[in-house]
């Protein structure tokens, strides 16, 4: 993917993307986090929907996908007739074919995240730079006393 001149405030560097959800756009609606930061792998968006608004019912044929509340409370309905209440930090996988709406039932704006793909899960490929004994959780120094 070609770097984009449409999200001037997303920093790019040599094999990342970095940015914040108002780098991607204004206002309600999508925010192209696939786009924005040159993600190749999967398909992402964040979208933000104000009070009682809510999508229309939708599946896929193909791409499963997986739903992350930050911030507000969405209702999904399922086609089978149920539904979930997801607060912030709640998370929703959803099989491609599974028609699902969402509906914002809290007073204000609505945050979620929203990952799409196919193909599979790739396993545990991460590794540690040569020489470095492997990952480890520690504590970080303050970002004012690093050297």
């Amino acid at each position: 993917m070609e770097a984009s001149t449409d999200y001037p405030r997303v920093k790019r560097g040599d094999g990342y993307a970095v940015g914040r959800l108002d780098d991607l756009g204004e206002g309600p609606g999508f925010r192209k986090v696939r786009k924005g930061l040159e993600v190749t792998a999967f398909g992402v968006n964040a979208i933000v929907m104000p009070p009682g608004i809510e999508s229309g019912f939708h599946a896929h044929d193909i791409q499963e996908e997986l739903y992350f509340v930050h911030r507000g409370t969405i209702e999904m309905e399922f086609g089978d007739g149920s539904s979930e209440r997801l607060e912030p930090g709640s998370f929703a996988r959803v099989d491609a074919r599974t028609m699902r709406r969402l509906r914002n039932v809290g007073p204000g704006d609505a945050v979620y995240l929203c990952v799409g793909g196919k193909g599979g899960y790739v396993g545990r490929d991460g590794r540690v730079p040569e020489g470095d004994p492997g990952p480890r959780a520690r504590r970080s120094a303050p970002s004012g006393e690093r050297g």
